[in-house]
């Protein structure tokens, strides 16, 4: 466990750049790095940080696209996660699953997105046609990270969310997918984001976050043959 980052709300610059030199030195160390917590925003500096693990496929799951080139006049807010990363060069593939809330992006955004060359997978098709329809798009054996917005999991479950939206993942689907991804891809980065414990009236979603964040850490274990004795990489 490397710890807790010294953020401040009122430093959002500061913030990226304890994210992108924390990312830095675990890849330096040889370790998969796994972030926790924060809003949305937060990847945009995590992934920019992996550069030297490019070229690069973000699996993003989300209810949201997160394609606003800026908000309010923010360019690196939580809307505008995905567009962000759109821009850096190691950045090969984007695959959006889970999709189905407004917000973060309007009709352009959608268009400026599959322009880009972005997959959307509605959760709609995700439930219709399983695993097969994000699969699809994914490369085998490519490098791949997976950004987990916990508004991707449908309110019922995961209801300590900024935007609860009906219609989304099950624990099952999200595991599985995790899972998936694992078995197809080389995951090299992880993150579970946008959990906001003031909303978990009973603690039961702080138990689903934590069972989430645990399956991506076994399937990376079994996949990287690592023993007990090593460790879980972090």
């Amino acid at each position: 466990d490397a710890g807790n980052l010294k953020t401040s709300a009122l430093d959002g610059s500061g913030n990226r750049h304890l994210i992108r030199q924390a990312t830095t030195q675990i890849i330096a160390g040889g370790a998969i790095p796994v972030m926790i917590g924060g809003d949305n925003s937060t990847p945009i500096p995590f992934i920019e940080a992996l550069e030297p693990l490019g070229p690069l496929t973000i699996i993003q799951i989300d209810a949201h696209i997160d394609w606003r080139d800026e908000r309010r006049g923010e360019p690196m807010g939580f809307s505008s996660t995905m567009r962000r990363a759109s821009e850096f060069d190691h950045v090969e593939t984007i695959i959006q699953i889970g999709i189905r809330g407004l917000g973060s992006a309007r009709r352009v955004e959608v268009e400026q997105a599959r322009d880009w060359g972005a997959k959307i997978v509605t959760a709609r098709e995700f439930h219709r046609d399983g695993l097969e329809a994000a699969l699809q798009h994914l490369e085998t054996g490519a490098n791949c990270m997976i950004t987990l917005d916990c508004d991707a999991l449908d309110p019922g479950i995961m209801p300590a969310v900024m935007a609860p939206t009906p219609g989304g993942l099950s624990y099952t689907q999200s595991i599985d997918l995790i899972a998936a991804v694992i078995r197809k891809a080389r995951l090299v980065a992880f993150d579970l984001i946008e959990f906001v414990p003031e909303r978990d009236r009973d603690g039961t979603a702080a138990i689903t976050a934590a069972r989430l964040l645990a399956n991506a850490l076994g399937g990376l274990a079994r996949d990287r043959q690592i023993t007990p004795a090593q460790g879980v990489p972090d």
